[in-house]
């Protein structure tokens, strides 16, 4: 069922979408974000979260495929051809968008779902794109949690949602300073590996079958010393070209799936 019909690009629900698409402070202030897609739609619903409204494009997206999403206590709206081209983020377009509720990502609110967990952490990453591959990589693993320390981009930002296909809604996450994060992992008796390559060892000769953090940092800067000092220990991917490191996103898959051989989930 179709709640409303939208044509023009005054409207003040339009002039919204536009704000929360461009402005991360925008989004923190209302506690609202955009989602474009269906399957991102689908996972957003798997994964809990709180759609306020759906808007689609018939020509794009027909009411008859909205039956097959679970919306249907969710606002619906039918937007015409220049409403969609103005509220759109996509070049290739789908017809479909979302108005959706943050998460609060809180550390207190991880629960992890077996006694021997393990999280990857990244600290302080900034590029979307980066953000969203880590993302995708810790959805293939199936890790407990993915953790952002000292975050320097919006998760909801439209460009994460995108490269990460989803997998925003897939993974459980949290962010938090350094110091938090720190404080919460040695609460919980997790061991933490730091990816740094002072005073490391070759990632592949530790054990990751207990409680682990993996813990990766930007190609720029690397890890702050509070990790180096904090983990059990230090480890590095062995590298035999000209370079000394990889991007952040495969490092991170090179680590994380390591410690699911060693637990024999693959």
């Amino acid at each position: 069922m179709i709640d409303k019909h939208i044509n023009s690009t005054q409207n003040s629900l339009v002039k919204q979408i536009v704000l929360l698409k461009e402005k991360s402070r925008e989004r923190k202030r209302t506690g609202l974000f955009i989602i474009e897609g269906s399957r991102e739609i689908e996972l957003a619903l798997k994964g809990n979260y709180t759609l306020k409204s759906i808007l689609f494009y018939a020509e794009l997206f027909s009411a008859e495929n909205l039956k097959a999403l679970s919306i249907h206590k969710i606002e619906t709206i039918e937007i015409s051809k220049n409403v969609y081209t103005k509220i759109a983020y996509r070049e290739t377009t789908e017809g479909i968008i979302a108005i959706a509720e943050r998460k609060e990502n809180a550390i207190k609110d991880l629960v992890f779902k077996n006694k021997n967990p393990l999280i990857l952490v990244a600290e302080a990453p900034e590029k979307p794109g980066n953000i969203g591959a880590i993302l995708r990589t810790a959805d293939a693993a199936d890790v407990d949690a993915i953790i952002i320390a000292n975050p320097k981009t919006d998760l909801y930002n439209p460009n994460i949602i995108r490269s990460s296909v989803g997998c925003l809604f897939t993974n459980q996450i949290a962010t938090g300073t350094t110091e938090a994060l720190i404080a919460f992992l040695n609460a919980k008796e997790i061991n933490i590996y730091a990816a740094i390559l002072q005073e490391s060892e070759a990632y592949h000769t530790q054990d990751y079958t207990k409680p682990t953090a993996i813990v990766v940092g930007t190609e720029a800067t690397g890890l702050s010393n509070a990790w180096r000092q904090a983990a059990k220990q230090n480890i590095s991917i062995p590298m035999q070209g000209a370079i000394d490191s990889l991007n952040v996103s495969v490092a991170a898959g090179i680590l994380i799936f390591e410690a699911k051989r060693q637990r024999h989930f693959l």
